[in-house]
């Protein structure tokens, strides 16, 4: 057992006997946030190996504070565009703005593409932040708040932000909105303390995938999900084999990682993950650069001292062209949020139609991209290496 978790339980302590004297405050506190996991049945088609959510009854309790988007309905053609967000980085690390279509290259399993549409951060981008509010992640309630706050004040005014915490049910504090207002007030009601009941473990990513699933449905522009958590996942039986990432055979219901990792590529939507834990040293930026065409989840990590649960972590921002951040590499949770913000201000959104259009076009599936900036020497371009088709039902 490591010492962390020895920390840990110290804290949880004073915690559980807090939300034993003041059962009343908590219940009439938490009664605000709906519960996205409710009524959800998982089912897999056996033919093409897909996962679905075919039964999703009303949320309990009462709806989110709720505000009007102003986002106009928009058609979309999925299986016609693929949307891929990047970022691209100068020499010296600095984000370089103001690249026109022209300036970037785009390969589809190796081969060039046109740059279909383009977009350079002038559509609002949607983000959703999911704490982690179980007992193993107990952080200081003003620092959390102030963290928020930074994030939502870094984006852009007409960026709408959802918030959702989770334990093991997950919460959803207020759907997505641009007021600033409404925001803190839901931040406001993040608290460990009012999930220490909610036992059954850790379902980061189970979090993660009803919240692409179910609050992104719709929506487009530039998306991005913000996890703050410790990594250790208690719902999807994960090991660093990797088949436990995988479904068994076409009748398992069950969610699976890869299933999560499918969904987010799908639906371009980018995890911009913050560990509690410490960076492993081998887990450079060059070290995930060379690794962004394949997996991370491998026997080998524990040869190479990362454990299980940050591996998990760096593989979902790899998968999805996020990032992974380690809290105590920075000075406080806020100056980290607040990076974060600043990446998604600067971000570019490629979209190109997939497939040679005079052999047909791609089969469902995994497919790897590669993405290039021209005549800027050591730029580097950060997104994710693959996209994924689901199959057609």
């Amino acid at each position: 057992m490591r010492h962390s978790h020895l920390c840990r339980a110290a804290l949880v302590f004073p915690l559980l006997l807090f939300a034993l004297t003041a059962p009343q405050a908590q219940q009439k506190k938490q009664s605000r946030a709906s519960v996205l996991d409710s009524g959800v049945v998982y089912k897999r088609d056996p033919a093409t190996g897909e996962l679905h959510i075919v039964s999703s009854g009303e949320p309990e309790g009462q709806t989110a504070d709720a505000a009007p988007s102003h986002r106009a309905p928009a058609i979309q053609v999925q299986s016609q565009i693929v949307r891929v967000t990047c970022s691209v980085f100068a020499a010296d690390g600095t984000p370089v703005p103001g690249l026109t279509r022209e300036r970037f290259r785009i390969f589809d399993d190796g081969a060039p593409r046109v740059v279909a549409n383009f977009d350079e951060s002038s559509e609002p981008a949607t983000v959703a932040l999911i704490v982690d509010a179980s007992p193993s992640v107990v952080r200081d309630a003003t620092e959390m708040k102030e963290a928020a706050e930074a994030l939502i004040e870094g984006l852009a005014p007409s960026d709408e932000v959802a918030i959702v915490d989770f334990s093991a049910h997950t919460y959803v504090q207020q759907k997505f909105t641009s007021v600033r207002e409404l925001l803190r007030r839901a931040v406001d009601r993040i608290d460990v303390r009012e999930l220490l009941n909610d036992t059954g473990g850790s379902n980061i990513y189970q979090s993660v995938y009803l919240t692409a699933a179910k609050l992104f449905a719709g929506r487009t522009g530039r998306k991005g999900i913000v996890l703050l958590t410790d990594g250790e996942d208690s719902g999807l039986g994960l090991s660093l084999n990797p088949a436990s990432t995988q479904p068994i055979g076409g009748g398992d219901n069950r969610l699976r990682f890869e299933d999560v990792e499918k969904l987010l590529a799908a639906e371009d939507i980018q995890v911009f993950a913050v560990s509690t834990e410490n960076r492993p040293k081998i887990l450079t930026a060059d070290w995930l650069a060379a690794h962004r065409s394949r997996s991370l989840v491998s026997e080998k990590a524990r040869d190479e001292g990362i454990p299980a649960y940050t591996v998990f972590l760096a593989e979902i921002a790899r998968a999805s062209g996020g990032e992974l951040y380690f809290l105590h590499e920075t000075s406080t949770l806020a100056e980290t949020f607040r990076r974060i913000a600043q990446r998604i201000g600067v971000e570019y959104t490629l979209g190109f139609v997939p497939g040679d259009p005079a052999q047909g076009p791609q089969p469902p599936g995994w497919h790897a991209l590669r993405i290039e900036v021209t005549d800027i020497p050591g730029a580097t371009v950060d997104y994710r290496g693959s996209y994924y088709i689901p199959a057609s039902h």
